[in-house]
């Protein structure tokens, strides 16, 4: 067990060394270069905590590194690019909400995420393919510092709280502030409310969360990971919202700090929504 965990963090140093050594020929942006080279280094801190920390602990999850870096270094055929970030407290489901729209499927145990996650995927919008690029971070306090660092650059936020979890609803502020502070002034927000299969179980009313949201001028949705109720609208109205920004002119393409890349055209879809190239680093709570 111990031997596995050395071999792949001595693999993971490789790689991300050689991104370092190497950026300058790889064909993406600078931000998007920063991302990838923190996220691997997350990554890489993460498998050393298991190891020093928790050497019981079996990591499930075998990320193939190499086809991962293949996957983002790869000229993408798109019309924007839109950088989320999800937000809110541990065990609000995030990274389920990720992996159902991502992958369509749902995993009830799972570890918490430590630090930040990634995931993408193509959706179509006016008949423009737009990449969605998404981070999963981690709801612990300890983890906020890490959390902050990555408002920088995004589009859009996913903000989410558990209706069975008062406590979860009481936060928002503390997050919305947070991400206020850090992020631009025109990133979209969507309010999420997950876990309204468990209505039996609610803490917090509809009509709760919907005031929250109009308060604050948030987008606001019910959602549910394990059903996939409302988790497609959640991830295609955020992104249809920040389009029509673009459409008036909110927004400067050309500068990616908006969490905006303007990409390389490509066939045009059918539908919105249309699902092609799922892509995903992991799933965590």
């Amino acid at each position: 067990m111990h031997r596995r965990l050395l071999f792949r963090l001595v693999i993971i140093y490789i790689v991300v060394n050689d991104i370092v050594h190497l950026r300058g020929r790889l064909k993406i942006a600078d931000t998007e270069r920063s991302n990838l080279f923190i996220s691997l280094s997350l990554f890489l801190a993460r498998s050393s905590f298991l190891y020093h920390a928790a050497p019981s602990i079996h990591c499930a999850r075998n990320r193939n590194v190499s086809s991962f870096v293949a996957r983002q270094t790869a000229g993408m055929s798109y019309a924007y690019l839109f950088k989320y970030i999800i937000i809110g407290d541990t065990g609000v489901g995030k990274s389920c909400l990720l992996l159902q729209f991502t992958d369509k499927r749902f995993q009830p145990v799972h570890d918490l995420t430590i630090g930040v996650e990634f995931g993408a995927r193509m959706i179509t919008i006016d008949n423009k393919p737009i990449k969605l690029q998404i981070w999963d971070t981690a709801g612990q306090e300890s983890f906020r510092s890490i959390t902050r660092s990555y408002y920088r650059g995004a589009a859009g936020a996913l903000l989410v709280y558990d209706i069975t979890r008062r406590e979860t609803f009481n936060h928002l502020a503390g997050w919305l502030e947070d991400a206020r502070n850090h992020a631009n002034s025109n990133m979209t927000i969507m309010l999420i409310g997950n876990k309204c299969d468990l209505a039996h179980r609610r803490a917090v009313t509809f009509e709760e969360g919907q005031q929250f949201a109009k308060e604050n001028g948030l987008i606001f949705m019910e959602t549910s990971a394990k059903t996939a109720q409302n988790v497609e609208e959640a991830f295609i109205n955020t992104a249809s919202k920040i389009y029509k920004k673009i459409e008036q002119g909110i927004f400067d393409v050309s500068n990616e700090s908006y969490g905006i890349k303007v990409g390389y055209g490509g066939a045009t879809g059918t539908s919105a929504g249309g699902r092609t190239d799922p892509q995903r680093s992991g799933c965590c709570g």
